[in-house]
């Protein structure tokens, strides 16, 4: 057994694990960086970068299938699986190259292999311990399914979805959070059938109800079927598909079924109560400041509560690295974290979303705008619909920002800064936007709220 010592020991090589070890080095700390997989994580080779090649894959498939709506004589010929395949993989190798080099140059020592917290704080990886000054948790997240549920032949998940070497002509999607509506419209742009099964009474439950609404219309326009308010039962699987039983007794077949239930922690197993670290329910509890229940060891990303987004797991291995480093980094509250989920149309909100608002505040006290996206040029042009919706106190600030239509993810990072900077619409309102843009859209809605619409009734 050998024993080696750094300043920071991090355990997980995905987002925010990865984004606190090169912060780290480059505040001048030596840095151990314990992945068992690739670095890079779930992200970048099995969720967000891969599924995002995906959809764009399916926005030029539809393109190409409505070209003759804008006077070009092209034709969808068919979708090759093994072409898309190569094109999703080149991505994410050139940027785990990239990635390789950024962790080469700052001088991070990188250990493959499977590592358990101990007291110390220290990191086993089999014979050997990696002994820290500190220790940083980023383990990410595994996906949940549901009793009755179980992954295998014809029921999949998301990183099982992506190797399927075909195209399937039905598909069932359990779920229709993030992941589910994602992979529908991957799945419907290249030709498939596709049902969705939500438990909740509406798809993208967490997001603000106008979007909700607007996506299920969308979604009914495009010939996916969403069936909310009922819950899964019982699956079948035979030599040809996968039947799916509803509580309700109605039954849905696909080739597969996918399930898109969420993502748990990654936190079983790898020691962290036996070295004294608090669980709850699975995930690791920390203060504000990300420090767990032992002194000098640190929690990012996914294990820790709150919203399961790589941005957020990589702004919180920042933070935790200028933490230890003593520079004392502000504290980024989870309201104003952007979220996005990059179906067709995309949905991007931050902050709170109406009812939220009304529950903290008081109905009395919120005003809410919503501009549609056909009086936008640009949107247009694009031949998208959708809405921006603006949530604000009466007389004070903007607290939420909620958009739904092609391509508004690009957006979403203004409604942050009116959001995280409590500034009031009559701030935004005479600052120009950019014509033609959706961004103008926004701008709209901030002076109606501000009390002279321009193109708004």
């Amino acid at each position: 057994m050998a024993e080696h010592t750094f300043d920071l020991v991090v355990l997980g090589g995905g987002s925010g694990g990865y984004a606190a070890a090169l912060r780290a080095a480059e505040l001048g700390k030596r840095v151990a960086l314990v992945e068992k997989d690739k670095v890079g994580g779930t992200c970048l080779h099995r969720g967000c970068i891969p599924t995002k090649a995906l959809l764009h894959a399916g926005e030029v498939a539809d393109i190409a299938r409505d070209a003759s709506t804008i006077g070009i004589r092209a034709t969808l010929e068919g979708i090759d699986p093994d072409g898309v395949r190569a094109y999703r993989e080149g991505i994410v190798a050139k940027k785990y190259k990239g990635l390789q080099g950024l962790v080469k140059a700052r001088g991070i020592t990188v250990v493959e292999g499977e590592g358990r917290l101990e007291a110390g704080p220290a990191v086993r990886v089999g014979d050997d311990l990696y002994r820290g000054t500190d220790v940083v948790l980023a383990t990410g997240s595994y996906t949940r399914t549901l009793p009755g549920l179980e992954l295998g032949g014809r029921v999949i998940a998301s990183e099982e979805a992506l190797e399927l070497s075909e195209i399937p002509s039905r598909v069932v999607v359990i779920g229709g959070g993030v992941i589910g509506v994602e992979f529908a419209s991957i799945w419907h742009s290249f030709g498939a059938d596709v049902t969705i099964v939500e438990a909740l009474d509406r798809l993208v439950p967490n997001e603000d109800p106008a979007l909700s609404k607007a996506l299920e219309r969308a979604f009914r326009r495009k010939g996916i079927l969403a069936k909310t308010g009922v819950k899964f039962s019982s699956v079948e699987q035979t030599d040809a598909a996968a039947v799916v039983t509803l509580e309700d007794g109605s039954t849905v077949e696909g080739d597969y079924v996918m399930v898109a239930v969420g993502r748990g922690p990654a936190t079983a197993g790898l020691g962290y109560e036996d070295a004294g670290v608090a669980i709850d329910r699975g995930f690791v509890t920390t203060d504000d400041r990300l420090r767990t229940s032992v002194p000098h060891v640190w929690a990012v990303g996914d294990i820790v509560p709150g919203l399961q987004l790589a941005h957020r797991g990589f702004q919180q291995g920042i933070f935790v690295a200028e933490e230890i480093a003593g520079l004392k980094p502000v504290a980024v509250p989870e309201s104003t974290i952007p979220r996005i989920t990059y179906c067709s149309p995309e949905v991007a909100s931050v902050g709170l979303s109406e009812p939220q608002a009304v529950e903290a505040h008081g109905a009395d006290a919120i005003i809410s705008y919503e501009y549609n996206l056909a009086g936008n040029g640009r949107s247009e042009i694009l031949g998208t619909s959708g809405i921006v919706k603006v949530v604000r106190v009466k007389d004070g600030p903007v607290v939420g920002v909620h958009l739904i239509g092609d391509r508004v993810g690009e957006l979403i990072t203004e409604g942050q800064l009116a959001v995280a900077w409590e500034a009031h619409p009559e701030d935004i309102a005479p600052y120009v936007h950019a014509h033609p843009t959706q961004s103008e859209a926004l701008g709209e809605a901030f002076l109606a709220l501000a009390g002279k619409p321009l193109h708004a009734l």
